[in-house]
């Protein structure tokens, strides 16, 4: 992908530019305006360190400033934010340092006010990027209960506990739901779904619709066939680690469990 389309990667360099002006505004911190009258002004530096300010505490935090203006220095070919200085066209992020400078090509408003310019072009790329991004596939598209209560364990590459954790979250998710809260997991969904009595999840239509008796009688074997497959294994199997593609594989079973019980109307 197109690093200038990509919202992660404008965040990034947002941040880098905010960075740069939280470090720009410490250095000014440390330094006072010149107070050169007339014509001397346009010679002298706008700004020079403040009275009782260490040499070294100047140094540190212009090491700072400088240090974050070679991170952000990204945002200004991206944005083409430049200031014009005599016909001539001049990068704020890396001029900054001629605000301590004799003739200086910038003033520290100048430089501030174009980084504030800056967060707002990088804001509304990160917009239009947004806005531009295919439909979300994988992973981060999967049922928010199965993936949310999956996602930490899996980024931290604990996929059998990523799994579990999913397949444990769904199933306290259905007791809530039915009322069958002292039913082990298998028992809950084959009760769940089949039976005339109370506390079923029936698939929504006339059941003596022949896609919806399908859909019902399906459900009350694979509900708790993924339970016994999915998350009994995963819970009782603690020896080796599962392999990342097995995982996901669970997952979106698991995940496509939650979108069938989220159709499901609760009748009885």
């Amino acid at each position: 992908m197109d690093a200038a389309k990509n919202p992660g990667y404008l965040r990034k360099v947002a941040g880098a530019v905010t960075e740069f002006q939280t470090a720009l505004t410490h250095f000014l911190t440390l330094h006072a305006e010149t107070n050169a009258p007339g014509a001397a002004r346009a010679f002298a530096p706008p700004v020079v360190p403040a009275e009782g300010v260490s040499p070294s505490a100047i140094s540190e935090a212009s090491t700072q400033v400088a240090r974050a203006a070679g991170r952000a220095a990204v945002a200004t070919a991206l944005t083409g934010m430049q200031i014009s200085v005599n016909g001539q066209r001049v990068d704020p992020l890396t001029a900054w340092r001629t605000i301590t400078l004799p003739k200086p090509m910038l003033e520290p408003g100048d430089v501030l006010d174009a980084v504030e310019q800056m967060l707002g072009m990088l804001e509304a790329m990160t917009w239009k990027a947004e806005a531009e991004l295919p439909p979300t596939t994988g992973v981060d598209a999967m049922h928010p209960t199965v993936w949310g209560a999956a996602r930490k364990l899996w980024t931290d590459g604990h996929f059998r506990l990523a799994v579990q954790s999913a397949a444990e979250t769904l199933t306290t998710q259905v007791k809530a739901r039915t009322g069958l809260q002292n039913l082990d997991a298998t028992n809950l969904y084959e009760k769940a779904f089949a039976g005339k009595g109370a506390h079923l999840l029936q698939w929504p239509g006339d059941p003596a619709d022949r896609t919806v008796s399908t859909m019902q009688n399906g459900l009350s074997k694979y509900a708790p066939g993924v339970n016994m497959t999915v998350r009994n294994t995963a819970t009782h199997s603690t020896g080796d680690e599962m392999t990342a593609q097995d995982a996901l594989e669970r997952l979106a079973a698991l995940s496509l469990l939650a979108r069938w019980v989220d159709e499901c109307e609760d009748i009885g």
